[in-house]
């Protein structure tokens, strides 16, 4: 039986560290058996929250948007003075992952055309293409990074390109979307005094800065596409109609945001966990790359085990009962996706990592209205990163530990030393 070091009633899940240390799977064990429905103390900033860590309490969540909304924020760190939130970074309701019913449908609906299936395969040989020019800047060197020059790249460039982002930005793109999502660790609070680094002042204040200066970015590449339309998704949306319905200026913005920040860095961190996990497994690894037509289900494998985005959060509009439990209108519930993709209930032997497993219905990209827009386009670019790297470095091996980033919502590595030969 799973052992718990901290006292329940004395557990919260807006550790960082314990996420960065990787102990978060010990705990969610340990909710799953003893209380699955959990309420996670209040902090000296942030309200409680319910823990959900059941696959199908997350489902439940997941397929009644009217019942828990995400209008009130995503995240479960939300703070008890609602005056913290700055005017000019508040998103809350002004994007997909952050709008409710019916405007989410609304809004899916204009935003949808370039992310269908065909959309997704016809870009197939480009990013096979990108996925070659990354391999190629690494062929001279004996080891790299793999999460800057390998992991990181791919995701960034397709999604810059899709958004017609000049390539002389990517870089600022992917500093910009280390600030938002990364901003709890102190390795990207760069812009921050040094009484404040390493707080949640200071990860607050570097989220805010990532946020800013992205609008203020895409304020003017959108000024640019309504002068002159491009091959872009940014042009695209400018001229998205449905029914005579089209996008405002602000939704534009504000769904720019969100893709460069959760195309790039999701896709990364499951590429990246990817590459950990099979070295990890060197007779999972074998059989793949003994078998190249086992990458699909591998991938799917991979999400699961990986789970990039660890947690969403919604918020209750009415009394409802959970486990037995009663969650009161007005309370937050945490879905926490690497525990719920780990439920023994669902999974066949779920701490172990097999490239075959079927069936494997994960939620590591969600269920319901709010499942990823772009889930297509990051299954594709794990398929053709994992091909591609294998056929040109088959002996590739992790050099050394992975550096985690210090988050409780992105399931990330910041670094990855590899050996290519």
């Amino acid at each position: 039986m799973t052992q718990l070091a901290t006292p329940l009633d004395e557990l919260n899940l807006n550790r960082a560290d314990l996420f960065e240390q990787g102990q978060a799977h010990d705990v969610f064990r340990y909710l799953r058996e003893h209380q699955p429905v959990h309420w996670n103390r209040e902090g000296k900033r942030n309200v409680g929250f319910w823990n959900i860590t059941k696959y199908e309490d997350v489902m439940f969540i997941s397929r009644n948007p009217e019942l828990f909304i995400s209008s009130k924020d995503i995240g479960s760190a939300y703070p008890k003075d609602e005056s913290e939130f700055d005017p000019e970074t508040d998103d809350r309701g002004k994007h997909l992952i952050k709008m409710d019913p019916p405007r989410h449908v609304r809004v899916r609906r204009l935003v949808n055309k370039g992310f269908t299936p065909r959309a997704v395969n016809a870009l197939e040989p480009h990013i096979r293409e990108i996925t070659n020019h990354i391999l190629d800047d690494i062929e001279h060197k004996e080891r790299t990074d793999f999460v800057l020059d390998v992991a990181s790249q791919l995701p960034l460039a397709v999604i810059c390109e899709m958004m017609g982002v000049p390539r002389k930005d990517w870089p600022y793109m992917f500093q910009l979307t280390n600030k938002v999502l990364g901003a709890a660790d102190s390795e990207y609070q760069t812009d921050v005094p040094d009484e404040i680094r390493g707080t949640p002042e200071g990860a607050q204040e570097t989220a805010r800065q990532g946020m800013r200066e992205m609008r203020q970015y895409f304020a003017a590449q959108l000024a640019d596409r309504k002068g002159e339309r491009k091959d872009d998704l940014l042009s695209l949306l400018v001229d998205s109609e449905d029914k005579g319905e089209t996008l405002t200026d602000d939704e534009i913005l504000w769904f720019a945001f969100l893709l460069i920040v959760a195309g790039n860095e999701t896709t990364r961190n499951a590429i990246s966990g990817g590459l950990h996990v099979l070295s990890e497994h060197p007779e999972q690894r074998k059989k793949l790359q003994d078998d190249m037509s086992l990458l699909p289900s591998a991938v799917e494998e991979i999400l699961r085990w990986v789970s990039p985005v660890m947690h969403m959060a919604r918020v209750a509009t009415d009394d409802v009962e959970i486990r037995g439990t009663r969650i009161k209108k007005g309370e937050r519930v945490v879905m926490w996706y690497p525990s719920v993709n780990r439920d023994e209930d669902i999974f066949a032997d779920p701490y172990t990592f097999n490239i075959t497993r079927d069936p494997n219905d994960h939620l590591a990209f969600g269920i319901g209205e709010h499942f990823c827009l772009g889930a297509g386009f990051a299954r594709l670019e794990l398929k053709v990163m994992f091909e591609e790297l294998f056929r040109r470095f088959p002996d590739i091996q992790v050099d050394g530990e992975p550096e985690r980033l210090r988050s409780n919502f992105i399931g990330g590595v910041k670094h990855l030393p590899v050996k290519l030969r």
